[in-house]
């Protein structure tokens, strides 16, 4: 499961960065043109890689994989197999309203499928996945970020630079890897 998402995730960041459009004029003013584009696929590259960062770290914390987890994990590739539409869509687009709601909306999805990933995995067999339950917690982390995602999507079409600002703070506070995982882990490897 663990290498089949990595390489969905890695084709998406292949498709995302084909989607880039190289100026024909050798000049910085030519690159102006492209600013929006490459602003939305920065933020989508770092979306990405914390994506991938927090599913390794799950998956490395999880003891049992289930049908339903399988299922759960499909969920979430199939909403960022959507990201790279989302984001070339905004970036053409220059940041307008509806591409920008719809990037919050994706951005939502996803959130809300790796959530559903986690309860499948707890679900699966609390006794075996019991790091992942401890780990998580109560998850205000997630719970900000699904608030701040909502925020941003009614913000996008008031105005879509705040509703911008909101998807660039949910990603700092995911941009280290989730650190509640990792040092249950160490710790386990230090019992052993």
């Amino acid at each position: 499961m663990e290498a089949f998402s990595d390489g969905v995730i890695a084709i998406l960041i292949t498709i995302m960065v084909l989607e880039l459009k190289v100026p024909h004029e050798p000049t910085f003013a030519a690159l102006r043109s492209i600013i929006p584009v490459l602003l939305s696929y920065v933020l989508s590259f770092i979306y990405l890689g914390i994506y991938w960062n927090n599913h390794h770290h799950l998956l490395a914390a999880t003891d049992r994989i289930s049908g339903g987890v399988l299922w759960a994990n499909n969920h979430l590739l199939f909403w960022l197999s959507l990201v790279p539409f989302v984001t070339a869509w905004m970036g053409e687009n220059h940041f307008a309203a509806v591409p920008t709601a719809m990037y919050g909306v994706v951005l939502l999805c996803c959130a809300l499928a790796y959530t559903v990933l986690v309860r499948a995995i707890l679900h699966a067999d609390s006794g075996a996945n019991a790091r992942v339950a401890a780990a998580i917690g109560n998850d205000t982390k997630g719970n900000v970020s699904l608030v701040l995602y909502v925020l941003g999507i009614s913000l996008a079409f008031v105005h879509p630079r705040f509703a911008d600002a909101f998807y660039v703070i949910v990603a700092l506070i995911w941009l280290v890897p989730d650190r509640r995982i990792e040092p249950r882990l160490v710790e386990d490897r230090d019992d052993e």
